[in-house]
């Protein structure tokens, strides 16, 4: 896995990547749990749910302190790849990161609400 060029090893550890769908995202942000995107700018501002954190993938080695809410957290992109590895990185550190499948675009195909700009 590389997340970015920080990223330390052991790249042969096998982490679980938990994931939810964004159904139950939706539940998770009504409750006030937190949820990064880890997208690039220009992609968030297009559109993102409503409430997010973004924290670029390339960042995430450096800022993996910012997840680290002392409870569960979700970590988003466009459809979850990205997501996916900022998760396994994030779980290698302690953090209990869970991805959302489907990421971004799921959210837009349920019919959900999406927030503009910055």
């Amino acid at each position: 896995m590389n997340v970015g060029p920080s990223v330390p090893p052991p790249y042969d550890r096998v982490v679980d990547i938990p994931e939810i769908d964004v159904n139950t995202l939706a539940a998770k942000l009504e409750s006030g749990l937190p949820v990064f995107d880890v997208r690039q700018p220009d992609e968030y501002e297009e559109g993102h749910v409503p409430g997010v954190r973004l924290i670029p993938l390339d960042q995430v080695p450096e800022r993996a302190g910012d997840f680290d809410s002392g409870g569960q957290v979700y970590v988003i992109c466009k459809s979850g790849g990205r997501s996916a590895k900022a998760v396994e990185f994030l779980r290698q550190q302690g953090v209990d990161a869970v991805n959302v499948a489907g990421g971004t675009m799921a959210w837009i195909d349920a019919g959900r609400p999406v927030d503009t700009g910055a």
